[in-house]
């Protein structure tokens, strides 16, 4: 396993989630759990992805603006989430916001595995890109992560 493939499982994951949460409908138990579970989902991705993908990236120059664009992302994100965490389930509100928070994962996971993968293959060695991997599955083991 490399680290793209580790990080290309949990894009699938997290696509999985969001097309299930905006078909939830109102205050429900269902838009709830899967909501949270995306929230934990994409927050600790995101913390290991930093550690284990994106600081290695932005030692070298050809991947270093990718790998800083790549974290804003991620804060656009923390962002769209907690707009839908101050917004009351059963609010037609809710849904749009939960519709926009797909729309910039899905944009950020396709930009991420379209390019950032390509630059980043380039510069990380076999025996990083299998390290990282491993690096990044123990974090996202980790509850902590």
């Amino acid at each position: 396993m490399n680290i793209f493939q580790a990080l290309r499982e949990d894009h699938d994951k997290q696509r999985r989630l969001i097309e299930l949460l905006v078909q939830t409908q109102g205050d429900s138990e269902g838009r709830d759990e899967l909501f949270e579970r995306l929230r934990s989902e994409l927050t600790r991705h995101a913390a290991a992805e930093e550690r284990h993908f994106y600081v290695p990236l932005m030692q070298h120059d050809s991947t270093q603006e990718k790998a800083r664009h790549s974290v804003a992302e991620h804060h656009e994100i923390d962002q769209a989430i907690e707009a839908l965490q101050t917004t009351e389930y059963s609010s037609p509100a809710w849904l749009t916001k939960a519709r926009q928070l797909g729309e910039l994962v899905e944009h950020h996971l396709e930009e991420e595995e379209q390019e950032v993968f390509q630059v980043a293959g380039k510069v990380l060695s076999d025996t990083d890109k299998s390290r990282l991997a491993r690096d990044y599955q123990q974090a996202m083991q980790s509850p902590a992560a």
